[in-house]
């Protein structure tokens, strides 16, 4: 493969969120995440850790705990929770119907500990950035699996009720959601901003 038709092929990665009702082999499922545990890592701690979530009832206790939580932020933000009745059911459905549902969370037991707050920040940042990469490897793997994915950042705001529905130890801190399958549909055009936007030369 050329070095210009390699280039094509990472700029044709796209975020897919239909799938179709199509099984992932497990041996699929761990030459992925066999690739991601190959991405870099501050220190080399390799701090990722990964769920895969198999099981149709613990779907659901994730589904409805997120879903919770979420109506709850939306009450206290003043918000009316049934004006987003749809969101929510979409985000509930595709929890469940996901061929491929993989937790990437942080496992902080690996971090640096120092005795200055700044420093100690500075740990915590380098082992996020470092399980922020694993995912990015992740969706290039299943890439060249033939599947599509989307990496969805809701645990986030949900941490200690995902880590609760899917009993995680407590050093690992819930970070993304990767939905995976093969695509029901060819994705849409992505827009870019222009390299002068984003470029700042010295």
């Amino acid at each position: 493969m050329s070095r210009q038709a390699r280039h094509r092929w990472l700029r044709s990665r796209r975020s897919v969120r239909r799938f179709r009702d199509v099984p992932v082999p497990e041996a699929v499922v761990h030459r992925i995440l066999r690739t991601a545990m190959r991405a870099p890592s501050a220190h080399n701690r390799q701090p990722w850790r990964f769920v895969w979530v198999r099981n149709r009832g613990t779907r659901r206790r994730l589904a409805v705990a997120m879903m919770r939580h979420w109506v709850e932020d939306l009450r206290r933000d003043g918000q009316d929770p049934a004006r987003l009745v749809d969101r929510i059911r979409r985000s509930y459905r595709r929890i469940l119907e996901a061929p491929v549902l993989l937790v990437l969370c942080y496992d902080r037991s690996t971090e640096d500990t120092f005795p200055d707050p700044p420093r100690q920040r500075a740990a915590y940042l380098m082992g996020v950035q470092s399980t922020a990469l694993a995912g990015l490897y992740l969706l290039l793997a299943a890439e060249a699996e033939g599947l599509r994915g989307v990496w969805v950042c809701a645990p986030l705001f949900t941490q200690e009720a995902v880590r609760r529905a899917l009993g995680l130890p407590e050093t690992w801190e819930p970070h993304a959601f990767f939905y995976l399958g093969y695509p029901a549909a060819a994705p849409r055009k992505k827009c870019l901003r222009p390299l002068r936007q984003v470029l700042l030369e010295r």
